[in-house]
């Protein structure tokens, strides 16, 4: 079984900041990519920001020079900070992890239960 549980989520004014976690347990052999998405109420679900178990980046347009992603390897965890927030960024954020577990063959896409975020204006 593998698990990702998120934190941090909650509520901030605009141009406030907020930095989420989100740690994979369970019977985990190796973890690849890990990354966060987002999803507005009528929107699809949308990727924020990614990064390899190498270090590599990648954000969507609308977060560059305002989120920074990072990952510990050594407790399997991704975080996400969030500055500059505006109210556009409102939405429930979701972890997603590329992981094999124990015993299977390939990766597997894994995602958080999601936490949500809301900034006022």
């Amino acid at each position: 079984q593998v698990q990702l549980v998120e934190s941090g989520g909650g509520l901030v004014q605009a141009g406030g900041s907020l930095r989420l976690s989100c740690a994979a347990s369970g019977s985990i052999f190796s973890i690849n990519a890990m990354g966060w998405y987002r999803q507005a109420p009528g929107n699809q679900r949308d990727l924020v920001a990614a990064i390899t178990s190498g270090g590599a980046k990648n954000y969507a347009d609308s977060v560059k020079g305002r989120f920074t992603i990072s990952r510990d390897n050594a407790k399997n965890t991704v975080y996400l900070q969030m500055d500059s927030l505006k109210p556009e960024d409102s939405a429930v954020y979701y972890c997603n992890a590329e992981i094999i577990s124990n015993g299977a063959l390939q990766y597997r896409d894994y995602w958080g239960q999601g936490t949500q975020v809301t900034v006022s204006s």
